[in-house]
C-alpha cells in the first residue's frame, strides 16, 4: 500500500492512512474502530481504481486521497455537536464527504444527492460493495429536494450565497450545515460561522463553514 507523504519542517515522512484518519476522527469526536478502518481502506482502494478510471476523481488526485478526500471528509463530523438523524450530502460526486461520514456516524441516515447519472451509478455500486445500510443514493438536483433534514454537508458544490438560501429552506430547527471552507486561508462568508481544524490534524490548518437555520 502506498502511503501519503507529509512535510514536517524540512523533511518528508510517510504515514499510514489509518493513523491520519484516526486523528481526523478523534478531532471530530468519532470512534474509528478496526472494522471502520477496514471499510475506509476498501473505499480508498475503490477511489484509486474504479473511481479514477471512470473520471469520478482526477488521476492527479490519487496522491491526495488519504488526506484531501477521505481525511477531509471525516472532519465534517466535527461540525455536528449532536448526532443528526438525517443528513443530506449535496453534490456528493463519488461519495465525498458522505461515505466516510456514514462509516463513523452509523446512527445517522445519509442521502447522497447528485445530478450526474454517471456519478450516481458509481456511488450506488460502491455503497453496495461496502454494505452501508445507512446510505441512500439519489439522482437529482438540490433545487428539487423538498424533504426537511437535520444536517447538510457539501464540499463546495454551491456558492455560499446559493447555499445560504437553499440550506435555510431545508434545515429543520436546530439543524446545521457543514460546508467545505478552505485549505489556504480562513474564509469570511456572511451567514456562516468558521470552524478551524488545527494543523496537527492534517499537517496544515483547514477551515470548515458552519450554518444554522436563520
Amino acid at each position: 500500500m502506498n502511503y501519503p507523504a507529509f512535510r514536517r519542517g524540512n523533511l518528508f515522512h510517510v504515514e499510514p492512512s489509518h493513523l491520519l484518519w484516526a486523528r481526523c476522527s478523534e478531532w471530530a469526536g468519532r470512534e474509528l474502530s478496526p472494522t471502520r478502518v477496514s471499510t475506509l481502506e476498501r473505499y480508498r482502494e475503490w477511489l484509486l481504481t474504479e473511481a479514477v478510471e471512470a473520471g469520478g476523481i482526477g488521476p492527479n488526485e490519487a496522491v491526495r486521497v488519504d488526506n484531501r478526500h477521505i481525511g477531509d471528509s471525516l472532519l465534517f463530523a466535527g461540525g455536528f455537536r449532536e448526532t443528526p438523524e438525517l443528513v443530506l450530502d449535496v453534490g456528493s460526486g463519488v461519495g465525498l464527504p458522505g461515505i466516510p461520514l456514514s462509516v463513523v456516524m452509523p446512527d445517522t441516515r445519509f442521502v447522497l444527492l447528485d445530478r450526474s447519472g454517471r456519478r450516481v451509478d458509481l456511488m450506488r455500486r460502491v455503497t453496495r460493495m461496502l454494505d452501508l445500510p445507512n446510505v441512500q443514493v439519489v439522482h437529482g438536483d438540490i433545487s428539487d429536494w423538498d424533504t426537511p433534514v437535520d444536517g447538510i454537508v457539501s464540499r463546495a458544490s454551491l456558492s455560499p450565497e446559493q447555499a445560504l438560501v437553499t440550506f435555510n429552506r431545508l434545515l429543520r430547527p436546530g439543524g446545521r450545515a457543514v460546508v467545505g471552507g478552505s485549505w489556504a486561508a480562513p474564509p469570511v462568508v456572511v451567514g456562516f460561522d468558521l470552524l478551524e481544524v488545527p494543523g496537527t490534524v492534517l499537517d496544515q490548518t483547514v477551515w470548515l463553514l458552519i450554518m444554522r437555520p436563520q
